[in-house]
């Protein structure tokens, strides 16, 4: 079981963009995460075809899991996650104070 999930709010630790949130798009092989509007890049594109996309666009790139930490509502702060089985089912729980993350 992953300890975040798509559309969880994730805060930033570390890197350019440290403390701005945002919430998580998508996974990028085992350990990386998209944020959204968060460590934005720049890329060139040329056409390659007649009529295809082309110039410079903005786009957002990886960040390793171990930089974000989800956003707890409850303190507003950044918080660990932890895994326990409740009635025979994993959970996820704040570690500070040990709420349900999926109630």
């Amino acid at each position: 079981m992953r300890r975040l999930r798509i559309d969880d709010e994730v805060v930033v630790l570390a890197g350019k963009d440290r403390g701005r949130t945002g919430n998580v798009v998508r996974f990028v092989g085992g350990n990386r995460v998209v944020v959204g509007n968060v460590n934005m890049v720049r890329k060139h594109l040329r056409a390659t075809q007649p009529g295809a996309r082309q110039g410079i666009f903005s786009q957002e790139a990886a960040l390793h899991m171990s930089n974000v930490a989800i956003f707890n509502p409850n303190t507003e702060k950044p918080d660990k996650v932890g895994i326990r089985e409740e009635d025979g089912e994993k959970i996820r729980f704040f570690r500070s104070t040990g709420e349900r993350i999926d109630a």
